[in-house]
């Protein structure tokens, strides 16, 4: 936790300092489309021999599925083409891991992530938050794994928590007129860089598409 807490540090001071500066701040909410990419999506387990089981444990595959989530922002606009951006948001996947001849194994993947983000947008129109913009930041990733053997619904028993820092890229759009509730349309890139290799038995990295609908103020 601390290393992905520390390398986000420098964003979010510049976020906070800077905020003493900004004028008119916007603050929004989003409900988000989470979409597993990558090893995320699908990711495949060769067979290995289990002596517990006293037999040989087939191919297994994972795989994850479209997930919901929310997300608050507040964004601090520097000069007429740059704001930056505290981002809070949260989400949650289910999947399955399936191997031939074997039960079936239900999968639930929730993350927590506090980012912090620089908004260009081309147009100058910063202050009011409108029209096209591109968006870049860091984001503090708090990811929980969980297990079920049982009930999809209720019985997760084996539980991973992971706490690693991830990079986000995209654009966005902010509709509507100078002043008032705007709505706004955004799909970003996220990608796991920290905390993910697999051969020291850390989780697949939380690669994934995020598509924001929301408004902002």
């Amino acid at each position: 936790m601390r290393r992905p807490s520390s390398l986000l540090l420098l964003p979010l001071v510049l976020a906070s300092g800077s905020a003493l500066m900004a004028q008119s701040p916007h603050m929004g909410f989003s409900l988000n489309l989470i979409s597993p990419t990558g090893a995320f999506a699908s990711t495949s387990y060769a067979p290995y021999y289990s002596p517990s089981a006293g037999r040989t444990i087939p191919t297994q595959k994972e795989t994850y599925d479209v997930g919901l989530g929310g997300s608050f922002t507040v964004s601090f606009p520097m000069d007429r083409n740059l704001a930056i951006r505290l981002n809070l948001s949260g989400s949650a996947e289910n999947g399955a891991n399936r191997a031939s001849g074997e039960t079936s194994i239900n999968l639930r993947h929730t993350q927590f992530n506090l980012g912090g983000d620089l908004q260009i947008f081309p147009q100058g129109t910063a202050f009011r938050h409108r029209g096209l913009y591109f968006v870049a930041g860091l984001s503090a990733d708090f990811e929980q794994f969980d297990r079920s053997f049982g009930d999809p619904l209720y019985d997760y028993t084996d539980t991973t928590r992971k706490s690693r820092l991830g990079a986000n890229a995209g654009i966005g759009h902010s509709f509507g007129y100078d002043s008032g509730i705007r709505f706004t349309l955004e799909a970003t890139f996220h990608k796991t860089i920290t905390g993910n290799s697999v051969s020291a038995g850390d989780p697949p990295s939380t690669d994934f598409v995020k598509v924001g609908f929301g408004w902002v103020f």
